[in-house]
């Protein structure tokens, strides 16, 4: 198999009430199984969901860090690691000072599978093919430096790929492997995007057909608590 993965740049400056879709369709003619990749923060932008903090204060947003929060996991000095109410537990509850105008804070999404459909959705009406889309954020990783994209909403592509049951290269049958697709495709679309280039969008092309099928991050790849030894 072999991959293809392209940034889209040139999209402008995203705000409250644009069409993400419509921008893509403009910048690029997607083909069957391409998978889009959107950036939480021009998801946020585009979706209304700032809040205005104080310029001056450095701690201004910790307010919302806790109201945005269901449960604070560890504080640190000024970092909190808490969950959201998506199930995603990771720094300051998701909000992002970063790639935003001064005096604001990017939330996530109220529901970024929701989000991730309606793109596809459109790019669906507009081009007549089915692809997949994923919302990728930025988090960080429990015993590990460094930070690394992660999906936070997808339609119409797997979340999982589960492939106990099947076996490896040795014919010894998996018993427990389940693939974080969408986590891999978001860490490899974000090394062609970058942090700091402004280019909010990618499209990875030539993934193979089992890729593709209806899948949710908050049903398939959050883990439930009841099974989860750390909380």
């Amino acid at each position: 198999m072999r991959l293809e993965i392209f940034p889209i740049e040139g999209l402008p400056e995203i705000g409250r009430g644009d069409d993400i879709a419509g921008m893509i369709c403009d910048a690029v003619e997607l083909q069957q199984h391409d998978v889009v990749m959107v950036t939480q923060k021009i998801v946020s932008k585009a979706e209304g969901a700032m809040v205005d903090i104080d310029p001056t204060d450095p701690l201004s947003h910790k307010p919302i860090v806790e109201r945005e929060s269901v449960r604070i996991l560890r504080r640190r000095g000024e970092l909190i690691i808490s969950e959201t109410k998506h199930g995603f537990v990771c720094a300051n509850a998701g909000i992002d000072l970063s790639n935003v105008k001064r005096g604001q804070a990017a939330l996530l999404p109220e529901d970024s599978d929701r989000s991730a459909r309606r793109i596809r959705d459109a790019i669906k009406g507009r081009f007549g093919v089915d692809v997949g889309v994923i919302i990728s954020d930025t988090f960080g990783r429990p015993w590990r430096r460094g930070v690394t994209d992660v999906a936070i909403g997808c339609a119409g592509v797997r979340a999982i790929l589960d492939l106990r049951g099947t076996p490896d290269a040795l014919g010894r049958e998996m018993q427990v492997t389940e693939v974080a697709l969408v986590d891999e495709l978001a860490c490899a679309a974000e090394l062609a995007m970058g942090k700091t280039t402004g280019v909010p969008v990618a499209v990875i092309r030539g993934g193979p057909s089992e890729w593709f099928g209806e899948s949710s991050v908050r049903d398939d790849l959050v883990r439930d608590p009841a099974d989860d030894l750390f909380r």
